[in-house]
């Protein structure tokens, strides 16, 4: 029997009576046999639930796993068979999807002033750098001070 070591959908949309779960290279993975073996979206890479009946509607998706140069390729109903992802479906559908964490916007704007800030002294010295190369003392002048 497979395992399932770890399932968070990379992006989750619900479209009327449909949850669309997407995954990703890092958000889905199983074991076996005790090796772990990772999703890697060649084929299939999403579970579409109907919520009304709370049957998977793609059962004939296929899902790739991969360790090393190790691949498996399993059907999703058959995923469903041999595995215990219907826990993980059921604790996503209840308690809603896991989505990855996003940093706060304060966050990604000081990581972009930051790198403004860096590429803005990158310019000044390649500014610089054409001043002294074109002999330009003007300009030179005006960079440095």
């Amino acid at each position: 029997m497979l395992h399932v070591q770890l399932m968070k959908p990379f992006y989750s949309q619900q479209e009327g009576t449909k949850m669309k779960l997407v995954f990703a290279y890092q958000y889905f993975s199983i074991k076996k046999d005790e090796e772990l073996f990772h999703f890697i979206p060649v084929e299939g890479k999403e579970i579409i639930v109907n919520l009304a009946t709370y049957q998977v509607e793609n059962l004939s998706d296929v899902f790739v796993f991969q360790k090393g140069n190790r691949f498996i390729r399993l059907p999703l109903y058959q995923l469903l068979l041999v595995s215990d992802i219907h826990v993980h479906l059921q604790t996503i559908l209840q308690h809603g999807s896991v989505q990855p964490e996003e940093e706060p916007l304060s966050d990604i704007l000081a990581v972009a002033d930051e790198a403004i800030v860096a590429l803005e002294h990158e310019n000044r010295e390649r500014m610089i750098d054409y001043a002294l190369m074109n002999r330009d003392e003007n300009l030179f002048n005006r960079l440095v001070n």
